[in-house]
């Protein structure tokens, strides 16, 4: 048996998830990143119309996310679930056998799914608020929609055999040659031809299909490479009971339906905002159209941007926990599933809050970054920030609850709290006007965590005061960074401006340097990074030579 394939099973739960959490960590905040990098020239070179271009690439983006996950139906979760279930038996041969045909399947649903945006965008542009301009904006992302579903199921095989590094490379191989694509065209279009904004939004939003099939070869080649692991497997596969394939390919569909609707649930969030703010505002303000969607833009599309970077860090461990949750419950290790989820929480914190309440410190030299000095737009990125952590916990709580078959509950949770937003949707708008969509998706996603949380304890009974106290002291260590760049704030104020590019940039990367180290220093002193993420603190402690 070869080494690759011996290495996964010799790593501790705790270790599993530190490896998969960061190699899921650097594909997802990475591509993300990366997709916040290019707001920088591709906002300056729309010139007049960057509002404009950013919230109508955002609108497009609303409405192809929703038909993504239609047309994928939560996929990778579903077949990473199904393929840990076979594999923790030891039934290589189904789980390989359900990929195969999986793959088959979707191919075909991609083709359906794209025909349909195609055909339905002037439909589309009109409910989701936009113009005409929406159309072929929404036609050009329905080209992505072919590939993504068969991308989506070799994801999720990797996902459920515990390999997180193919899932990771292949996103950051997609947007790193999506971001090209579309930084070039739109260079092309409006500094060398002197062309349209609109023109250059289309094939900024036409990048996702570039992105879409570099992605996919990256995933062939990681699965040539596993070619060898995957038949040492099947000769290892105990024989089960012989698979009926359709029968496998509906209940891995049945398995994926929640996925879908818990996984577009942040989407679904946004398309009631688009839906809705618009004509709530004309009800009770004198703004124009054309103001309304910019200010959407800024409760939406800019600090967008920037939170989806933190919240991918819980993304990454919600993804990582699946199959370790899901081999737990069908090994019926109860113990082990009760700490991990313990893990999980702590492991939450420890991340979250310091990415989350760092970026709330430097709201106003990123926004100018990023966008340009704007009060109203730093104050809004905080709003989102404090949103953000909800949002987080959320899809992490959801995906546990679902690793352990509790698919109704994560549906019937999400939703309650879909319900409660859109209840306080107007009344929040009303108060609050910019700010009143993500206060009521934090009320909303308030609402579906702690029904989460507590159907968690109730079903795990994991140690929820223990967990607490961790968190606590997790927050006290947050508290302590904050203050340390709180003072790095004020020194590095004389020298660097918020109110330009290039200094707000020197005055961010100063404060997150001195937090960041402090931080690190803090977690490894009271020893908590290595309880949570394994023996590698514990070198890397000692490397530090911090006692």
């Amino acid at each position: 048996m070869s080494a690759e394939y011996k290495q996964p099973s010799a790593l501790t739960n705790e270790e599993k998830m530190a490896r998969g959490s960061a190699w899921m960590t650097l594909g997802n905040v990475g591509s993300r990143l990366i997709g916040v990098i290019y707001i920088l020239p591709w906002y300056a070179w729309m010139g007049t119309h960057g509002k404009e271009a950013n919230a109508l690439f955002n609108m497009g983006y609303n409405v192809y996310a929703l038909f993504l996950m239609i047309s994928t139906a939560g996929i990778p979760a579903a077949i990473a679930k199904q393929v840990a279930y076979y594999n923790s038996k030891q039934q290589y041969a189904q789980s390989q056998q359900l990929f195969k045909k999986a793959l088959q399947f979707m191919g075909l649903i991609g083709l359906i799914c794209a025909a349909i945006m195609y055909l339905a965008s002037p439909l589309l542009a009109r409910l989701s608020g936009g113009g005409t301009e929406l159309i072929p904006v929404m036609h050009s992302l329905s080209a992505a929609i072919l590939i993504f579903p068969c991308m989506s199921v070799i994801r999720g095989y990797f996902q459920g055999n515990q390999n997180m590094q193919p899932y990771a490379m292949s996103q950051l191989v997609e947007q790193v040659i999506r971001v090209f694509y579309m930084l070039l065209a739109t260079f092309i279009i409006i500094k060398v031809m002197n062309g349209s904004y609109l023109t250059a939004v289309v094939q900024s939003t036409f990048a996702a299909f570039i992105g879409a099939i570099a992605s996919l070869a990256t995933l062939f080649y990681f699965l040539k490479k596993a070619q060898l692991t995957f038949e040492v497997q099947k000769e290892m596969s105990v024989p089960g009971e012989k698979l009926d394939t359709k029968a496998l390919i509906i209940d891995t569909i049945r398995q994926a339906i929640p996925f879908t609707i818990v996984g577009a649930g942040v989407t679904i969030y946004k398309l009631v905002d688009q839906g809705t703010y618009v004509h709530m505002m004309q009800s009770f303000t004198s703004y124009s159209k054309n103001q309304l969607i910019e200010q959407m833009a800024v409760f939406g599309g800019n600090p967008d941007k920037l939170t989806m970077v933190v919240i991918g860090l819980a993304t990454s461990m919600a993804f990582t926990s699946l199959p370790l949750v899901t081999e737990a419950i069908t090994q019926k290790r109860y113990r082990d599933l009760a700490k991990l989820i313990n893990n999980n929480f702590q492991l939450y914190a420890l991340l979250m809050f310091p990415a989350t309440f760092g970026m709330i410190l430097l709201a106003y030299p990123l926004n100018t970054f990023f966008y340009e000095p704007d009060v109203l737009g730093s104050k809004v990125l905080v709003v989102a920030c404090l949103s953000g952590l909800f949002v987080g916990l959320f899809m992490l709580t959801s995906s546990t609850l679902q690793g352990m078959y509790y698919n109704r509950s994560a549906v019937r949770f999400f939703v309650a709290g879909l319900v409660v937003k859109i209840i306080l949707q107007y009344p929040c708008i009303l108060l609050f006007q910019v700010y009143g969509p993500l206060i009521s998706t934090t009320i909303g996603m308030g609402a579906s965590c702690y029904l989460n949380i507590r159907k968690l304890q109730r079903v795990s009974r994991f140690n929820w005061r223990f967990t607490l106290r961790r968190i606590l002291l997790i927050a006290i260590l947050t508290i302590c960074m904050l203050i340390v760049a709180l003072i790095a704030k004020a020194i590095g104020g004389l020298i660097f401006s918020p109110e330009h590019k290039i200094t707000a940039f020197l005055l961010s990367a100063f404060v997150a340097g001195f937090g960041g180290i402090t931080y690190i220093y803090l977690i490894l002193k009271t020893r908590i990074a290595e309880k949570l993420l394994g023996s590698s603190m514990v070198r890397l402690r000692q490397r530090l030579k911090i006692k």
